[in-house]
Order: C-alpha cells, then structure tokens, then sequence
C-alpha cells in the first residue's frame, strides 16, 4: 500500500488505527473559547471529529500521506501563500487517494476506503502524527523532523487492517522564531499548549473571514493577499540545507507548482467577477471568493499607502 502511494506521487506515507482522538477534548475548548472565529464548520462538527466511524463506518486504519508543493522565489506582489501558487491540492490529493483506494479495494475483497482532503470531519493532523508523518510545532504545522513543513496532508480512511506505524515525536526545544515573527501574535500558550487564535491569524483573515475589516484587522493583513506563510519561513527546520531535498521530484507532473500569472495588486482590488471566475478556476485561492479577494488587496493597497506616508 505504502509503495503504491508513493508511487502516485506522495512525499511521506504513513498508516495509524482509527481510533478515538486524544486530541478532541482539546479541539473542543479551542473551539469554546471562540478561537474558531466565524468557521461554523468547525463547530457544527465537533461530535464527527471524536469518532472516525461517523465518516466511514467500520473504519479500521488510515493510511496518512503528504504531498510536499513547489516552492518559487517568494511572490512579493500579490503576496500569495506558496501552497496556493499551483493548482488546487484538494482536487490533486483527492484524485490520488480515490485512485489508492480502488486499488485497496482491489486487493483486499469487501473493504472500503474514503478519501478526504482536510474538508472532511477528522482530526487529519493527529492521525498525521501517530502515523509517523511529523508531530506539532508551536506554530501548530505539522513538522517532519527531517524535511520541514512544506506540504499538504490527506488520508484515506479504510475498513481494511493496515499494520500502523510508530507515532512521530520530535519539539520546538526553546526555539520561539514562530512565535515572535507571527505578525498579529496569533500563536499562543495557553493551558500547557501552544495553539493558534484563528481571528487573529492572517490566513484565516484572508481566506475564512466573510465580510469586511475593521480597521484592525485591515492593518493586521499587511502585504497579505491570500494566506500567510511568515511562521514556516522562519522556522528552522524549513532551512534550505534540510527543506530543499525534501521538494517531490514529481511536484512539477503532480500539477502542485506555481504556473499561473497573477494581476497586480490594484488590478485584483477592482476586478470583475468574470475575470476573477476565471482567474481563479483550480486554484486554492477561489476559496476567499470574489468579494473577499478584493476586499484583501484594497486592505494591501492601504496598508502600502500607510507605509508610504
């Protein structure tokens, strides 16, 4: 199973029991304490988070992969999340594990497989980690200790029995270079864990919030159009030295690196919605929407304008 993933594209492989969450007691005060901002999502799905049954019943293992993305030169203007550069990885992860799954389904008469891509109710981070795929840096990333956090995770829950690999371990030791470089100190340590305050999170700005800013929350995007990237760019264990060998050598057929042109930042404040339609189309970044799109790159504009003066 693992060398069949891997050779559909996948980076890290790893399988871990379907078992309870030891991490839902947690999801559910982070999400008591309203750091889920207006994600409603996330809290209407509390109760399928705990149990992996009520997305596929029977479930008995899940096999965990991440896919490492392509990284450019820094985009400065429209200032873009690197994961979001290429094509959307939803749909190229969610390909690949439907495609893993009918081959399990092949071998292992009777068992069935669901592929989910982050949008499905599970704790995909946790089920990361016991599957040895990395463990939780301070700025919440899933962290390998070997090639840094430069990657999209997805799993592929099935009734089969996979023998389950040993759980990742690893730990930020004192290093705080996340912490301090997080423009709006969205990274907090709370109840003897460190974790990240949504609403004042530049991606979550971005990407979930709905509506418009206040004035706050404009001047806190900064040079931000869609995601922000600053807690992984600094942390050492993104380094070149250990980051770059890591890189898929297969990013470029897999559809995940950059290969789109995008406007300038005025351009996208004011542009039409048949050409964001379009500008958009297999892209991460239509997740924002039309409005919201805008809506961040006047906040950029302004904050330009700001800096200026």
């Amino acid at each position: 199973m693992k060398a069949q993933a891997r050779l559909a594209g996948f980076s890290l492989v790893g399988v871990a029991r379907a078992k309870e969450p030891t991490g839902h007691s947690f999801y559910r005060a982070w999400i008591e304490k309203g750091y889920h901002g207006t994600m409603e999502y996330l809290s209407n799905s509390i109760a399928q988070r705990g149990d992996l049954d009520s997305v596929l019943p029977g479930v008995r293992s899940v096999l965990a992969c991440a896919m490492f993305y392509s990284r450019p030169a820094r985009q400065e203007s429209p200032r873009i999340a690197q994961y979001a550069l290429g094509r959307d990885y939803h749909k190229v992860l969610r390909g690949k594990l439907r495609k893993l799954g009918l081959w399990l389904e092949s071998q292992v008469p009777g068992c069935v497989t669901r592929p989910c891509v982050d949008s499905a109710p599970i704790l995909e981070r946790e089920l990361a980690q016991n599957a040895g795929l990395g463990w939780f840096g301070k700025n919440t990333c899933l962290i390998n200790s070997e090639r840094g956090s430069w990657f999209v995770l997805g799993m592929l829950l099935t009734t089969a029995e996979l023998w389950p690999d040993a759980p990742a371990v690893g730990g930020c030791g004192s290093c705080q270079r996340c912490v301090e470089a997080c423009p709006t100190g969205a990274i907090v340590h709370e109840e003897g864990r460190w974790q990240v305050d949504a609403r004042r999170c530049v991606s979550y700005l971005t990407i979930e919030h709905r509506g418009g800013f206040s004035r706050e929350q404009a001047a806190w995007v900064g040079d931000w159009t869609f995601g922000c990237d600053v807690c992984q760019e600094v942390c050492p264990f993104n380094e070149p030295r250990a980051s770059q060998p890591m890189r898929s050598p297969r990013v470029e057929e897999e559809g995940l690196a950059s290969s789109r042109e995008w406007p300038s930042v005025g351009h996208i404040a004011t542009i039409e919605e048949g050409e964001w339609d379009l500008l958009t189309r297999g892209s991460a970044v239509r997740r924002a929407g039309w409005s919201g799109l805008q809506r961040n790159a006047r906040a950029n504009l302004e904050n330009a304008q700001q800096t200026k003066g």
